[in-house]
């Protein structure tokens, strides 16, 4: 058996579901999609109950974009083992594409998708290229540097971004505009991009490019041997998770409709919030990501409120220590971990 046959196998290896007898079964995107539904249709419920509690409802509609960001992510940093923390500049090329076109040629949010989608995807090709060429920890000081270079460039492009002051959306409420008057209608919309990405992810894990995304996560020396291209891997990886976090940017900008770069590109509050969420929910999973999310929105919100003023930066340092603990104890995230008791409880039955 090759290498590949070997990764491809590896791959699968969380998609089987171990039947009473000990056979196997591989799982395929159709079989996915129960789950999929089922998962989108509780959280749909969620919204609906949840549509006249405010305060309640602004943390699921944070809740559904970071967890959707977090999924897109995972494609790269997941799937594929490279651990970016510069997904806030993709986010930002997003959010400032739809707020450009939108507010000086008055092109429609919905419209601007597409061109914040490919620009996102061209810019990341591009940076990409030679950063992938770093390894481990390298790599993820190389994306930090590009973070920091990202908002020096957008703080004096005033004509984009607005510089310093932020760039201003007009308040035009109406569905072409993407701008409601109605709370939950921005949940909706959230769970709508939620839903794209999961099922992106799902497509995707179940696909050749997922198994190659696995292969050179797993060991990149084994997967080039096997005749997989690992460059052309990482960037199309690369490319599709920026296009999906460009997604994210676009509604995020019609959603809060004033945004200034050092929020926008905050490495802290964007891209490592990111890519923390997944590691805590479970990265590599489908939804671990978005479980990573209902959990470290709400809880960063309550530590912000409760020691924002006692004890400054002590959300942050609460944060810190809930990664560190999970990655001693729980290192495959609480998906891992719930996944492990299942399959303790299915042994004892």
């Amino acid at each position: 058996m090759s290498n590949l046959d070997l990764a491809q196998s590896g791959a699968l290896g969380d998609s089987r579901l171990a039947g009473r007898r000990g056979a196997a079964e591989v799982w395929t995107v159709a079989n996915e999609l129960p789950t999929f539904f089922a998962v989108v249709a509780a959280i749909g419920l969620a919204v609906y109950l949840l549509s006249n509690q405010f305060f309640y409802l602004n943390l699921l509609t944070m809740a559904l974009l970071f967890g959707g960001l977090a999924v897109s992510w995972n494609i790269i940093g997941g799937f594929g083992g490279q651990f970016s923390i510069a997904h806030s500049v993709f986010f930002a090329i997003g959010a400032y594409t739809a707020g450009n076109l939108y507010k000086h040629f008055g092109v429609s949010p919905w419209i601007a998708i597409l061109p914040a989608m490919l620009l996102s995807a061209a810019v990341a090709a591009i940076v990409s290229w030679p950063v992938f060429r770093l390894r481990g920890p390298f790599f993820a000081i190389a994306t930090m540097a590009l973070t920091e270079v990202a908002i020096a460039f957008a703080m004096h492009w005033k004509a984009v971004t607005g510089g310093a002051s932020g760039l201003t959306i007009p308040y035009r409420a109406g569905l072409e505009n993407m701008i409601f008057q109605q709370r939950w209608a921005y949940a909706a919309l959230f769970l709508g991009y939620l839903a794209v990405t999961l099922l992106t992810s799902i497509v995707i894990l179940r696909s050749r490019l997922g198994y190659y995304l696995q292969a050179v996560r797993d060991n990149d020396k084994a997967a080039e041997a096997s005749g997989i291209p690992i460059m052309w891997t990482k960037l199309k990886g690369m490319a599709i998770s920026a296009a999906l976090t460009g997604i994210g940017g676009v509604f995020f900008m019609m959603y809060v409709r004033i945004v200034e770069p050092a929020g926008l590109l905050s490495l802290f509050d964007v891209g490592v919030k990111i890519a923390l969420i997944a590691l805590i929910g479970g990265i590599g999973t489908i939804y671990g990501p978005l479980l990573g999310a209902l959990i470290l929105v709400p809880l960063d919100y309550w530590l912000r409120a409760f020691m924002g003023s006692a004890v400054p930066g002590g959300n942050l340092i609460v944060l810190g220590l809930i990664l560190v603990l999970g990655s001693l104890f729980m290192k495959k995230g609480v998906a891992g971990a719930l996944r492990q008791v299942y399959r303790a409880w299915s042994r004892q039955q």
